[in-house]
């Protein structure tokens, strides 16, 4: 008997892909406008490495606290549901930034960014492991990776876009030329900027809502009959292939969100680029547009070669690139660091995958909140990068990620046995 899907199932199946890949881009624009935030928080606020980094804390600590409960809501309401909660959620905190730009203060920005992080959780808990069944589990490793394509279009897309609303070439006020009531006047003029972009994606997300509940019976079951059903993730945790791919993904948010985080900065400097504030902004389009590049790249590759080899050698890349960046000086340094994205393109989809074969369906989307709740390494990372920045330089502080490239190389290699390769 021939089990290949019916023309029926088969649509459905390729509708349901694409809706997945238009959820993919809309948490994949939100996530990367932090990075545009960075540089505009740090001067308005007169800030250090280390207290701007705070805005990737918030960001990223909303994984910790919202990833497993957002599995348990998952494996009760279904993929498409929480999908909508979550899109909800982005809504509210993208929302959240006019009070946040009204008041001027930091941390009305970083509730927002919480808020905001906590939807993009949701819905990123829910559509990883969608992404997964939604098809032939043989082409599961390309499948997330091109829907991780479409993540990185989007995090192309977005620094152009809070670059040119956002960023400006203005000098931020100066706290030892106002007075107190001056300098907060001035800040709450300049966070103006930060309200529309964050309207406008309220108002584009919550259209995206409307759809995802709409065509809800389109996604999957998440729950079965089996004993795993009605367990909690206890025995999760005692599966070494999951956690340390947890460990691998933590490293690797980490690693990314450190050097986005930091590139402007970095390619503003004397010593790289020495390019203005809004120049440096829209060129992290780029560090983003080569993991695009790379991804609808690696959808093809990890089809005909073995998923954690391939993963290995890309850590193994994006290590020597991150180090000539650190000890090199001029478009060398500030070239080879927008590099690095090259080489990050395959690492979460291909790291996800690794770490979840082999898991029943019931397991599925629990894993999943275990391994997104492993993104919080996009929270502490950047922090550690930021703390050896303000005591040494940016120059040295690449070797942070350097070391979460390392460990990804050596979780592609214990791996590389057991991987399941497409037949194409």
């Amino acid at each position: 008997m021939s089990t290949s899907a019916s023309p029926a199932s088969a649509a459905a199946q390729h509708r349901l892909i694409a809706l997945v890949m238009c959820l993919f881009f809309a948490f994949g624009f939100c996530t990367v406008l932090v990075d545009t935030l960075v540089p505009k928080l740090k001067g308005l606020f007169s800030l250090s490495y280390t207290e701007v980094m705070l805005t990737q804390f918030c960001f990223f600590g909303a994984y910790l606290v919202v990833s497993i409960p957002a599995s348990a809501v998952v494996a009760r309401i279904g993929y498409l549901q929480t999908v909508v909660i979550g899109l909800g959620l982005m809504a509210t905190g993208c929302l959240l930034f006019t009070p946040a730009a009204a008041a001027g203060v930091y941390p009305g920005f970083l509730g927002a960014l919480f808020v905001l992080a906590s939807g993009v959780t949701m819905v990123q808990v829910a559509a990883n492991p969608l992404a997964v069944s939604a098809g032939d589990p043989a082409k599961a490793h390309s499948r997330l990776t091109l829907a991780q394509a479409f993540n990185s279009l989007a995090t192309t897309v977005g620094p152009f876009f809070g670059a040119m609303l956002i960023l400006s070439d203005q000098a931020p006020p100066d706290p030892a030329r106002l007075t107190p009531a001056a300098l907060a006047i001035a800040r709450t003029a300049e966070a103006q900027a930060v309200k529309m972009p964050f309207q406008l994606i309220a108002a584009v997300v919550l259209v995206l809502a409307a759809v995802c509940w709409i065509v809800r019976r389109w996604s999957p079951p998440v729950t079965g009959t089996g004993p795993s059903a009605t367990t909690g993730v206890a025995h999760l945790y005692r599966r070494p292939r999951l956690m340390l791919g947890a460990l691998s993904i933590f490293l690797y948010v980490g690693a990314e969100v450190s050097i986005g985080s930091a590139l402007a900065s970095f390619l503003m400097q004397p010593s790289t680029l020495h390019l203005a504030t809004r120049a440096a902004g829209t060129m992290v389009a780029y560090y983003w547009g080569l993991a695009m590049v790379g991804r609808f790249i690696g959808s093809y590759a990890l089809r005909v070669g073995n998923p954690a080899l391939i993963l290995s050698a890309a850590a193994c890349g994006a290590g020597l690139l991150a180090t000539t960046a650190g000890v090199s000086a001029g478009t060398v340094a500030g070239y080879a660091l927008i590099a690095v994205g090259f080489c990050n393109s395959i690492m979460f989809p291909t790291i996800f995958a690794l770490a979840t074969e082999g898991l029943s369906v019931e397991d599925e989307p629990k894993a999943s909140g275990i391994i997104s709740a492993s993104i919080f390494g996009g929270a502490v990372v950047p922090v550690l990068t930021g703390f050896v920045a303000d005591h040494a330089s940016l120059a040295v502080a690449l070797a942070v990620p350097v070391v979460c490239y390392v460990w990804i190389a050596v979780y592609g290699l214990l791996t590389r046995e057991s991987a399941v390769v497409s037949p194409g």
